[in-house]
């Protein structure tokens, strides 16, 4: 059949395909309307964000409606029944354009040659391009587009036709054609120009982990070394001076002390060398540390008078947890050993539901203070930010009867 669309309804036509295809595209402000930074209008789509479900059935609501709206509107005179019902046909059609796509454009296309559903081709050939990009399916669907575009019926109509209006239909039939087709490969390239920039983030990402793990095991390297020739020796001197003093020892209570001091820096030379093999190999170094099923090996020896009391499962402790309370035991002994000598202790884990408590108290000392022990006085600061980066608490400090006490949460959840 005859159609002339002027300038402006091809122009109109190309606003609707490209808001139906890329829903984010904004049309030109009026001459009149604000700037377009502070205008709202131009901003709102892009500021837009549908669900992800929701995505599909909107983006087919608003193809349905625009090619509803171009067939309403836009009505020839002298039009038969025939091409009435087809061009209506052709706008429920695109509700399979995202699943069938090509099917898509085989049924709107007689909706096209023989009536007037322009949009509903159009939206279905951009479709189909980003569905199928430059294959055969999306030529074939160009050519039948242009040639509903091109061809009028009846045949007659079409063959009393001047060559300037052939020249003419055949222009706006490569428009009409290459319009849809253009807009869908535009998104296709930006979906995948997008999808490139996520994989290149990635593998930056895993780059810098490599790099800050490689780092790392240089560092652990080094401070085995250091631990291996520095701390390592001292403390197995230690032990053979222990030892030694415990063979010349006159008394038993010499021989005793000596015995104690000798094993309890055998295993403290036992613990240094599990972790320098775990900072040498590069694995993780918090699975060589003790943990809470330990602390009965803390209260053994010594002059301190240890009463331990531990009311929680041990193994259904979360790791860090475990070994933050086994450290708190230990520091809290030590310094009970440095500071209170001949007072008595005592040691309480108990758990409930949401955390874990640690507490050791010591009494007054009974003993008058021997000479000083070296001490760095970041002990307790460590327990305090181990517990706090726990997310628990942590307080010490001297009891009203003169002792000292230590105290510290773990929360168990979350």
């Amino acid at each position: 059949m005859d159609r002339a669309p002027g300038p402006a309804a091809e122009r109109g036509g190309a606003a609707l395909v490209a808001h139906t295809v890329t829903p984010h595209v904004a049309e030109p402000a009026a001459p009149s309307a604000a700037p377009a930074s502070r205008h709202p209008v131009l901003r709102w789509p892009g500021a837009l964000r549908w669900p992800t479900a929701l995505r599909g059935p909107l983006s087919d609501a608003l193809a349905v409606l625009v090619a509803a709206l171009d067939v309403w509107l836009v009505v020839p005179p002298e039009i038969d029944a025939a091409a009435i019902w087809l061009s209506w046909l052709a706008v429920p059609a695109l509700l399979l354009r995202r699943h069938l796509p090509f099917l898509t454009v085989l049924l709107v296309i007689p909706g096209f040659f023989y009536g007037w559903a322009q949009l509903a081709a159009m939206v279905a050939l951009g479709t189909l391009a980003m569905r199928y990009g430059t294959t055969w399916r999306t030529a074939v669907g160009v050519v039948l587009v242009w040639a509903s575009r091109f061809m009028v019926w009846p045949y007659d109509a079409f063959a009393e036709m001047t060559l300037r209006q052939h020249v003419l239909d055949a222009i706006y039939g490569v428009i009409v054609a290459g319009m849809p087709v253009a807009i869908g490969l535009l998104v296709t390239v930006r979906a995948q120009l997008f999808a490139r920039i996520r994989q290149l983030d990635r593998s930056r990402e895993r780059e810098k982990r490599l790099y800050a793990a490689t780092v790392r095991s240089a560092e652990r390297a080094k401070l085995a070394r250091e631990m291996h020739d520095v701390v390592s020796h001292q403390v197995t001197l230690i032990a053979m001076q222990a030892g030694a003093l415990k063979v010349g020892a006159k008394d038993a209570e010499s021989a005793e002390a000596a015995e104690t001091i000798r094993a309890l820096s055998t295993k403290t030379l036992e613990e240094l060398r599990e972790l320098v093999g775990v900072l040498r190999s590069g694995g993780d170094e918090e699975d060589a540390q003790p943990g809470l099923d330990e602390v009965g090996d803390l209260v053994e020896g010594g002059d301190v008078k240890i009463n331990l009391a531990i009311d929680t499962a041990p193994g259904r402790l979360p790791g860090p947890v475990s070994r933050a309370a086994y450290r708190t035991v230990q520091e809290a002994l030590t310094n009970v050993r440095k500071h209170a000598s001949g007072s008595r202790a005592s040691v309480r884990v108990r758990s409930s539901e949401a955390e874990l408590l640690v507490e050791v108290r010591n009494d007054r000392p009974r003993r008058r203070r021997g000479p000083g022990l070296p001490s760095g006085g970041h002990g307790l600061l460590g327990l305090r930010e181990r517990a706090t980066l726990l997310g628990g608490t942590f307080d010490a400090g001297p009891t009203p009867e003169g002792g000292f006490s230590v105290r510290a949460t773990y929360p168990l959840v979350g």
